[in-house]
């Protein structure tokens, strides 16, 4: 019993659930990290594409079975009309407004797209986009109501 008395012993429980904030806010950081690993990937000139995992029922046996494919990411960053190149972020099919009437982050180089979206995956997970994030959420389930 003496190793346990040199450690510091306390009462608390691991949570059954993650808040929905922070569900929302991972979900949204892992869409900005397959922007970056596109983005790092149309530099060094290569693809990126993420393994996803289909199941289906084998009709001889029975059986469920899973099959891993590949999905293709769609990249956020476009060319504005006055010729520069911007950022979206989107979550869902809503793109997110930044500030108030901003919604793009402009770019000066191809280069710097991994290190902007870096930094907006950092204010993500800050939680410097929850009140953006909610109002997508609320207006992508608002879609689902009848």
């Amino acid at each position: 019993m003496s190793t346990l008395n040199t450690l510091k012993l306390t009462d608390a429980k691991k949570p059954n659930q993650i808040p929905q904030v922070v569900q929302r806010r991972n979900k949204l950081a892992k869409r900005v990290w397959q922007q970056i690993e596109l983005a790092k990937a149309q530099e060094q000139g290569t693809q990126f594409r993420v393994a996803k995992f289909k199941s289906y029922t084998d009709s001889e046996t029975g059986m469920r079975k899973q099959v891993e494919t590949q999905m293709s990411v769609k990249q956020w960053w476009f060319t504005t009309q006055a010729g520069k190149l911007a950022i979206s972020v989107r979550y869902g099919s809503r793109v997110l407004e930044l500030a108030k009437g901003k919604f793009a982050v402009e770019v000066a180089h191809e280069k710097d797209l991994a290190i902007t979206l870096d930094a907006i995956k950092t204010a993500v997970l800050a939680g410097e986009l929850d009140s953006a994030i909610d109002a997508a959420a609320t207006k992508l389930r608002a879609g689902f109501a009848k």
